[in-house]
């Protein structure tokens, strides 16, 4: 269990995140079960990164759909596609990266998921652009 999409008004703590290449600021969140966070996520690397919420089997998962946007050339080192990822969408569901779980973000752009930690174990953040993980894109999560 990872916790589901939050809702604005019941958010009760912000946390502004930078992605550089490869690593996360901050590198590890601590929040109280039942909690629902507001993050604010900057790319501010020079690579296109994802702000992803799961557990490791979910981001195991998930990492084939990147390689398989890769290799449509949807996720490309420092851009998206999103007129192909819109198309490929329309095949694929996967292909289109709207997760509520997660944000897939070019450089220097700016994104935010609101998330309720409600039941959640196991859970860190990473970025699945293939070899970011197996690099140590992971920020530790711990639940009270």
């Amino acid at each position: 269990m990872i916790g589901e999409k939050g809702d604005i008004k019941d958010v009760t703590k912000v946390i502004n995140v930078k992605m550089f290449d490869n690593y996360y600021e901050p590198n590890q969140f601590q929040f109280k079960s039942g909690e629902t966070i507001k993050f604010q996520v900057e790319n501010a690397g020079m690579l296109v990164h994802e702000f992803n919420i799961a557990n490791k089997m979910m981001h195991m998962k998930h990492q084939p759909e990147m390689i398989k946007m890769v290799e449509n050339e949807i996720l490309l080192a420092d851009s998206i596609d999103k007129e192909k990822m819109k198309k490929m969408a329309k095949m694929d569901k996967a292909m289109g990266h709207s997760h509520s779980n997660s944000v897939l973000l070019e450089p220097n752009q700016k994104g935010e998921i609101i998330w309720k930690f409600d039941n959640a174990v196991n859970i860190e953040v990473a970025c699945n652009v293939p070899g970011h993980y197996q690099v140590g894109m992971i920020a530790k999560v711990d639940i009270n």
